[in-house]
């Protein structure tokens, strides 16, 4: 596993953010990209990995792919692909880079599972103190569990700061509100000047879908069950 760059920015801050819980941290990584006019410049190579591609905007997009953003400074990585099992060896792979181009910090977007309803809080760990994420209004986690390729990072940066933004998601639905959350949060740590609405109303617009949906299901349903007593009773 390595990483090609064709571009190599001077001291960046490093994005990153990998298929999890609600799909937060993908869907931030490519609303970013997006917003930000951010350029592919390289990818991550990992062997063994399924076979897929995405299409966007009639370009493909690659499973684990590196973006610049020139004006910000900052190199995006987003991943299309899980990476169960390769987490210690990606986490070597982001390191090296950080290193390579003398990254100020990396920070991980992530989703917490949360069964609530109502808008999710957002929290932050970090590697080295970090008194500014708090500042902006993000609790600091004291008790959790955090898995998968943040946990691999966390652990392995010895010199690197990394920092984690959390915000409670649905696990279950892509969600586009936490998604939000989690840009609004950034972008107050960062000052980008992210328009970070245009995601709260894909939520709406998606939970209305969904309502719909469940809604022509449970009809759906309730007809065939009537149906199938019927049937059962004649």
């Amino acid at each position: 596993m390595d990483y090609i760059l064709k571009e190599k920015p001077k001291n960046p801050v490093i994005i990153q953010g990998f298929p999890s819980f609600g799909l937060v941290s993908t869907i931030a990584t490519g609303f970013l990209i997006d917003h930000l006019d951010a350029k592919p410049i390289g990818e991550i190579i990992i062997k063994n990995a399924p076979p897929m591609l995405a299409i966007h905007n009639k370009q493909l997009i690659k499973p684990i792919e590196i973006y610049y953003s020139k004006k910000e400074n900052l190199v995006i990585v987003n991943a299309l692909t899980k990476v169960a099992g390769k987490e210690w060896e990606l986490s070597d792979v982001l390191l090296k880079m950080s290193k390579d181009l003398n990254a100020k910090e990396i920070i991980i977007l992530e989703g917490i599972a949360t069964q609530k309803k109502s808008e999710g809080k957002s929290y932050y760990y970090s590697s080295k103190q970090n008194e500014k994420l708090k500042q902006i209004g993000l609790n600091e986690m004291n008790e959790g569990i955090i898995m998968g390729v943040p946990a691999s990072l966390l652990v392995n940066a010895k010199t690197t700061k990394v920092s984690c933004i959390f915000t409670e998601t649905n696990p279950n639905l892509p969600d586009n509100r936490a998604a939000a959350k989690v840009i609004e949060k950034l972008d107050n740590y960062l000052n980008l000047k992210v328009d970070y609405r245009p995601l709260i109303k894909k939520a709406q617009e998606v939970e209305s879908k969904l309502k719909s949906i469940l809604s022509n299901t449970k009809k759906a349903f309730s007809k065939k069950k009537r149906k199938d007593d019927l049937s059962y009773l004649g």
